[in-house]
């Protein structure tokens, strides 16, 4: 049965903690480490917890009609393997970014792509694994995640629910209930219409589980929705400029955004309240002016 009190990191993640915010770097350094440690510096300034990468081993990960397209690169034109090993950080850039991240501190993990990306963040002191969306389909990469005893963040983009639900029965096979899934809409950038935000209490409901949310949408209101519908973690992805190069920058948040998001999420949660009626120390004095009592 899932947990509904997951340790990430020195962070406990409940139904009513604040989010644990996840500033997805994914590939966004472009395989540039001082990128990668700008975006660190961001995230630990704006009071993040933790950043994220992709580790994929592109022999594998690639699929085969793919691998030779060709694709047009500030390094020239080159086959798309060509690229996606370009960009791929390896053990000498993670072992840098394991020791900066220590150094603030800064939690740190990746999405990983296959078993043999799993087995290489493994080295790491990790607070999780996620598993992204176009993998949760995957019965081998799910249990062995869930084998690794770490804690689990699946995200749930371009499933049918049949297919979540499935996702969900492997995680309660594999783990031992220690994972967070998020609803995510997988389109770079995602339109406000189609976010279906009330998919979280959905979720909920249905696998009494914790629930996240993995925004891709190019505003700050519906991450700030969704904190407020009660996921648990906020996930966007970041980037330092919206024009540089790559797939994903113009979906991501700049530095400015980073910081405004943390600061209307905080905002927002709390004027929530606890639901219970009661007469503040603000109102008593308005009480005594218009009702003359004490």
């Amino acid at each position: 049965m899932a947990n509904r009190e997951v340790r990430l990191g020195t962070y406990t993640v409940t139904e009513t903690s604040k989010p644990y915010m996840i500033a997805e770097i994914g590939i966004n350094h472009n395989g540039d480490l001082q990128i990668a440690k700008q975006l660190l510096d961001a995230a630990f300034a704006c009071g993040w917890n933790c950043a994220k990468f992709q580790k994929r081993t592109p022999d594998i990960a690639v699929p085969e009609a793919q691998k030779q397209v060709p694709r047009n690169t500030p390094w020239g034109t080159m086959p798309y393997i060509e690229y996606k090993k370009r960009i791929e950080f390896e053990k000498p850039e993670y072992d840098a970014i394991d020791a900066y991240c220590r150094e603030k501190p800064l939690d740190w993990s990746a999405s990983v792509w296959d078993l043999t990306s799993l087995e290489f963040l493994l080295q790491y002191d990790v607070p999780f694994i996620k598993l992204p969306s176009a993998l949760n389909c995957n019965e081998e990469l799910v249990k062995n995640a869930c084998l690794s005893g770490k804690p689990i963040i699946l995200s749930t983009g371009m499933s049918e629910l049949e297919e979540v639900d499935q996702a969900i029965d492997w995680l309660e096979k594999y783990s031992n209930g220690d994972y967070i899934i998020c609803h995510t809409n997988s389109c770079y950038p995602s339109p406000n219409d189609e976010l279906n935000l009330r998919l979280i209490q959905t979720y909920k409901d249905r696998y009494n589980c914790l629930v996240g949310y993995s925004g891709h949408e190019d505003n700050l209101e519906p991450s700030v929705i969704a904190a407020v519908l009660g996921a648990c973690i906020i996930e966007r992805h970041v980037t330092i400029d919206h024009t540089m190069w790559g797939s994903d920058q113009k979906a991501s948040l700049e530095v400015q955004a980073m910081a405004m998001l943390k600061k209307s999420i905080d905002s927002a949660l709390e004027t929530l309240g606890t639901g219970e009626k009661k007469l503040y120390a603000s109102e008593l004095k308005k009480r005594h002016e218009l009702r003359g009592d004490k």
